[in-house]
């Protein structure tokens, strides 16, 4: 059983930093996809950044030279580094993780994802 464990979410300042962390575990597949999504009220889901199993990444263009999606396979965490967050950075946050039959980080953003975590709310006001 796969299970996804987000933290790190809260209240900032336009301007400033947070880091999520997703704890992963129950899954031993090799090749594999991870990614973070965020959900704003009345919004639809989009995808933020995604990683696969070689290191590979990708950015919503929303994101791009902002956002840092890195992952430390000896602790089985997934982080999203945010720096310079905006208003509209504000969202449920959601990390989000499977198996990959293709690779790259292109594929891994795009993907669908059969595993998902609880979410954590990131808000940032100006």
């Amino acid at each position: 059983q796969v299970q996804l464990v987000e933290s790190g979410g809260g209240s900032v300042q336009s301007g400033g930093s947070l880091r999520l962390s997703c704890a992963a575990s129950g899954y031993t597949y090799s090749s594999y996809c991870m990614g973070w999504f965020r959900q704003a009220r009345g919004k639809e889901r989009e995808g933020v950044a995604a990683i696969d199993s070689d290191g590979r990444t990708s950015y919503a263009d929303s994101v791009k030279g902002r956002f840092t999606i890195s992952q430390d396979n000896a602790k089985n965490t997934l982080y999203l580094q945010m720096n310079s967050l905006k208003p509209e950075d504000t969202a449920m946050y959601y990390c989000a993780a499977d198996r990959a039959y293709y690779s790259g980080g292109y594929y891994c953003l795009a993907a669908e994802y059969n595993f998902w975590g609880q979410g954590t709310q990131v808000t940032v006001s100006s």
